[in-house]
């Protein structure tokens, strides 16, 4: 299968799982000097450092790589998603296999990210992938098991049956907007969780705040439309655990500083690219204009854009009214 991959964060790590796997891959990023950089180190050094890179892989800036793919998979940024699917729509052929395995919403339209390829890219076949799956982890064949979506199912279960390997378990999931929903609401509550840790606050603390913030995103994901059961899947408490506890995690570790006393917005530009930041103003929109009950969102909203202490947004979550745990999640 020759796939394309735009993107060369956890693009990279794509890149090697399936270039191993005997596919013909490409792999796109407009930065020429991170290609140089891959080309000269055989790795990628910042992202994947130790990690092989094939020299079967080609590694290009220009954008027209798409035209003879049978799959385009986009691993950008949220932020990037819709500029890069209108440079590539011109080059895609009707019908291709499109997979976008970013996670997050687009900033202004709150759209989630198929949707924005879906509208740059209409005749595009588009499927979504979600899971616990940090490249540093996918790149070195350690298994993983993740979720494949769309509103076509065919191209689903033809992706699932084309990019599967002996170390990387596709599963599919016929919720499309809640493997999306799932996938992106995971990262407010795991850069809540590097907060907690930064300040020192314990096992305890960690594991009550992960436990409630799945309620919580369950029960705004369902009011945006998806099932509650995908947030009990792999899109939903899979990637749950995986980003609130794993060192990997840029929204975990971004947390940290700001436990640490660090500003967040200080700490998001010390970290790179923490999805869970600019996800937690969308939630948090999303929250108030659906009328749904999001004490966690709303703590974590002050902490990075109204410069509250976490040490107070601590103090009002342990001091609200009391409440029964067995009150659905999927309701407000």
């Amino acid at each position: 299968m020759k796939i394309t991959i735009l993107g060369c964060g956890f693009g990279t790590a794509l890149a090697v799982l399936w270039n191993k796997a005997g596919h013909e891959v490409t792999a796109w990023t407009r930065n020429e000097d991170e290609i140089g950089e891959i080309l000269r180190c055989g790795e990628h050094k910042r992202l994947l450092p130790g990690v092989p890179v094939s020299n079967r892989i080609t590694f290009t800036s220009d954008i027209g790589c798409v035209k003879n793919a049978d799959a385009v998979v986009f691993a950008i940024p949220s932020p990037g998603v819709r500029e890069v699917a209108k440079k590539a729509a011109p080059h895609v052929r009707p019908g291709t296999l499109i997979l976008n395995v970013g996670k997050g919403f687009e900033e202004g339209s709150f759209k989630r990210l198929s949707q924005v390829i879906s509208e740059e890219i209409p005749d595009g076949r588009i499927s979504v992938m979600a899971g616990p799956c940090h490249a540093e982890e996918v790149s070195r064949s350690i298994p993983t098991t993740v979720v494949m979506s769309s509103e076509d199912m065919t191209a689903a279960e033809q992706l699932q049956e084309m990019l599967q390997t002996s170390t990387f378990r596709i599963y599919c999931n016929s919720d499309t907007a809640g493997c999306e929903i799932a996938a992106a609401l995971k990262n407010p509550i795991a850069l809540s969780c590097g907060i907690i840790e930064g300040m020192k606050l314990g096992d305890n603390t960690i594991s009550s705040l992960m436990t409630r913030g799945l309620a919580e995103i369950t029960r705004l994901g369902a009011a945006m439309g998806a099932h509650w059961e995908t947030f009990t899947g792999l899109a939903g408490v899979g990637d749950l655990i995986v980003t609130c506890t794993s060192k990997h995690s840029r929204n975990h570790r971004a947390g940290i500083l700001i436990g640490e006393g660090m500003k967040a917005a200080e700490a998001v530009a010390n970290v790179g690219t923490v999805e869970g930041y600019n996800c937690c103003r969308i939630a948090y929109e999303y929250s108030k204009n659906l009328g749904v009950r999001t004490p966690i969102i709303d703590e974590l909203y002050k902490v990075c854009f109204e410069d509250k202490s976490p040490e107070e947004c601590v103090r009002n979550l342990m001091t609200r009214p009391q409440r029964h745990e067995r009150e659905p999640y999927w309701n407000s």
